[in-house]
């Protein structure tokens, strides 16, 4: 087990994320000059900036990771195929994209595991594949299964939310992904990750990503108000 004592050390682990449909360019060039500051692992942008980000950070080490069919998961897996193949052709490192809630709740597995490998096998390989499972939506059991379905289809991240659902990240339910993913998968805890307390119980409960758009919070040591 990794245990965290200096804030400082969890930069690493971050991906200093801004998906609000608002943000503006200069707001995701701050989040960039930041995550170049602080070494952050990623930024974690919607599509449309992925270009802009990829530009600003060369050079810097700071990976770009993108959203695909955010924040619902419900759109085709065909589209989140297109949609992936132009992220990456626009200079995104990383992709996380939605599971499809619905058909997972609807038990249609088959369509889940074909809808996250549709991405997989549209990639070139290196690149990161991220599947977030919106957890506050499933039930512990189907947080095993999804998290089976995306190890089988070849995904190389669970990850927890879009920060959009009901409700973040919870410790047990990165326990639980963990548990089944164990070294063949990593896992990322997003959504309501803002303080160091936080941060540091995800990463010692299994994660080895966060997504927050509270990082510069986290390592400081402090408290932060963001909803992500």
């Amino acid at each position: 087990m990794v245990t965290i004592t200096n804030p400082k050390d969890l930069a690493k682990y971050i991906d200093h994320t801004i998906l609000k449909a608002a943000a503006t360019l200069d707001e995701v060039e701050k989040l960039c000059k930041e995550a170049a500051e602080y070494k952050f692992a990623s930024v974690c942008i919607n599509p449309y900036y992925v270009p802009f980000a990829k530009n600003f950070l060369k050079g810097t080490g700071v990976k770009v990771c993108t959203v695909i069919g955010f924040p619902l998961g419900a759109t085709t897996k065909e589209s989140k195929a297109a949609e992936a193949i132009k992220a990456v052709a626009d200079g995104a490192d990383e992709v996380d994209m939605v599971l499809n809630v619905g058909a997972m709740k609807s038990k249609n597995y088959k369509y889940v595991e074909d809808d996250i490998r549709m991405v997989v096998e549209s990639l070139p390989k290196g690149i990161c594949v991220k599947v977030i499972l919106e957890t506050c939506y499933l039930t512990k059991d189907e947080i095993r299964l999804a998290s089976e379905i995306s190890m089988k289809a070849g995904a190389n991240f669970v990850k927890t939310s879009t920060g959009f659902g009901t409700g973040g990240a919870t410790v047990e339910d990165v326990k639980i992904m963990k548990s089944v993913v164990g070294r063949k998968l990593e896992v990322k805890a997003s959504g309501a990750v803002r303080d160091f307390e936080t941060a540091k119980a995800m990463i010692e409960a299994g994660a080895t990503r966060l997504g927050t758009s509270s990082g510069i919070t986290i390592v400081a040591g402090t408290k932060s108000t963001s909803a992500y």
